[in-house]
């Protein structure tokens, strides 16, 4: 990695505690090179230095290289395909054994899109079926900015265009130009702070002890270098419980290593089950 972007680096891990140096290095020079132009500085050491005498400027080349692109259902297929697949048969699976638990990790949950996304879907299932279940998700990312706005459950036009009239009428209000999702959703939702690189633990510390039946970390993996893909990819394989599913976005497979750990569900979609 090139020292003025180390240095960089350094400075956010001592002043705000985040360690960026397993992210790919051409991505962080091109957010750090937006910054730049933003911050009408002229180069690497001009904007290093601005950094120092302008500290609040930290926050912001955070929230570059942390950017959030979500919506709900985003990747209708994949949806789909949990909806129809991935629900039922976990349910099967469930009553077979009399585990009336539901156990999910959304890693780098953005705006809560996903989280909720799931919510709605084991909910709709659990109307049709008139069925109950202790159900748990568990949603983290380290953009606090972003966790708070997940919390409060306000969406713009964007994020709910995709969403189908049936579901939209049930779980959305429209407030002014915001459209806010129900409560009945928002309550089976728990937030948090969790930095998948972190050396102490394995899984997020509110969920205590993992055992996730579902784990969806899509379009994280992409920003990493492959020393931190498999530190990532360790945590989550643990995290699963046996025959659990893993869902990737499009871009992302499991790398050397985990390859033979999981199994592909569908080829059209980056959807697994831990074998």
């Amino acid at each position: 990695m090139k020292t003025k972007i180390k240095n960089i680096l350094n400075l956010l891990k001592e002043q705000r505690g985040f360690d960026f140096t397993g992210y790919r290095t051409s991505m962080l020079e091109r957010r750090i090179q937006k910054r730049i132009y933003d911050t009408n500085q002229k180069n690497f050491d001009d904007y290093f230095e601005y950094l120092i005498r302008q500290p609040d400027e930290l926050d912001n080349l955070i929230d570059v290289f942390t950017i959030n692109v979500s919506r709900f259902f985003r990747n209708s297929l994949a949806f789909e395909y949990i909806n129809k697949i991935v629900i039922p048969e976990l349910f099967l699976s469930k009553a077979k054994v009399n585990d009336n638990s539901i156990r999910i990790w959304s890693a780098g949950c953005s705006y809560g899109e996903e989280p909720y996304s799931m919510a709605v879907l084991i909910n709709e299932f659990l109307r049709k079926e008139d069925a109950s279940v202790n159900m748990s998700i568990f949603a983290t990312d380290i953009d606090k900015k972003a966790l708070k706005r997940a919390s409060a459950g306000y969406y713009g036009f964007e994020s709910v265009k995709k969403v189908k009239y049936g579901i939209y009428e049930k779980y959305f209000t429209k407030e002014e130009n915001r459209f806010k999702i129900s409560h009945e959703i928002k309550r089976k939702v728990s937030f948090s702070f969790f930095d998948l690189l972190d050396k102490n633990h394995i899984v997020p510390p509110d969920s205590i002890f993992g055992g996730f039946d579902i784990v969806l970390c899509r379009n994280v993996l992409i920003y990493f270098n492959l020393d931190h893909q498999k530190i990532i990819f360790k945590k989550l394989y643990k995290s699963l419980n046996q025959n659990g599913y893993l869902i990737l976005g499009e871009a992302e497979v499991p790398i050397e290593g985990f390859n033979n750990k999981f199994r592909r569900e569908n080829k059209y979609c980056k959807i697994y089950r831990k074998i």
